[in-house]
């Protein structure tokens, strides 16, 4: 996947999730696990994404970056 699949994949996501926002207080609780799936996705895909600028930004080959479980994404800070 290049840098231009990751911005549609998550420019698709960052739309769906506003489509759900946008409901308001009407949200599911099936839309409401789906909104936080989305946010993990949304997370793990931008990481990818910084692997990737990094890896090329110091002459390294930006393909061999790989999209990290979403443990390891989610679990970073703390």
């Amino acid at each position: 996947m290049n840098d231009q699949e990751l911005h549609q994949q998550i420019e698709g996501l960052v739309a769906e999730e506003h489509t759900l926002l946008e409901k308001g207080g009407t949200v599911t609780p099936d839309e409401r696990r789906r909104l936080g799936d989305i946010n993990v996705q949304l997370d793990r895909l931008w990481d990818l994404l910084r692997q990737r600028r990094a890896r090329a930004e110091f002459g390294q080959d930006p393909t061999v970056a790989h999209e990290r479980s979403a443990e390891t994404v989610e679990k970073y800070l703390q």
